[in-house]
């Protein structure tokens, strides 16, 4: 996919292996961003949502933010067209 979705993560947030199990399984490449890794992350990543928890998930205009699975699915229900941006099919089961 042009332009990776990014997503933020932390070491040792369990929520964020989830997260990335998650768009693995569904063959979707990210671009991994640790905050505690690098502060322009960090700080990029307060800009775009506003704070500062992980699992935080961005593509063009479209962030979740503090996120489990469950919570990532029934955004991407919400909107299809991210769904399709990602290559995931509006029937294919995604939990």
């Amino acid at each position: 996919m042009k332009g990776d979705p990014i997503l933020y993560v932390r070491r040792g947030c369990n929520w964020c292996r989830e997260a990335r199990n998650f768009f693995a399984t569904h063959g979707i490449s990210m671009d991994i961003r640790d905050v505690d890794e690098d502060y322009v992350h960090l700080k990029r990543l307060t800009e775009v949502s506003g704070q500062a928890n992980t699992p935080t998930f961005e593509l063009d205009d479209f962030i979740i933010s503090d996120f489990n699975v469950a919570e990532l699915i029934e955004e991407l229900d919400e909107f299809p067209y991210i769904k399709s941006k990602l290559g995931i099919q509006d029937d294919e089961p995604l939990g």
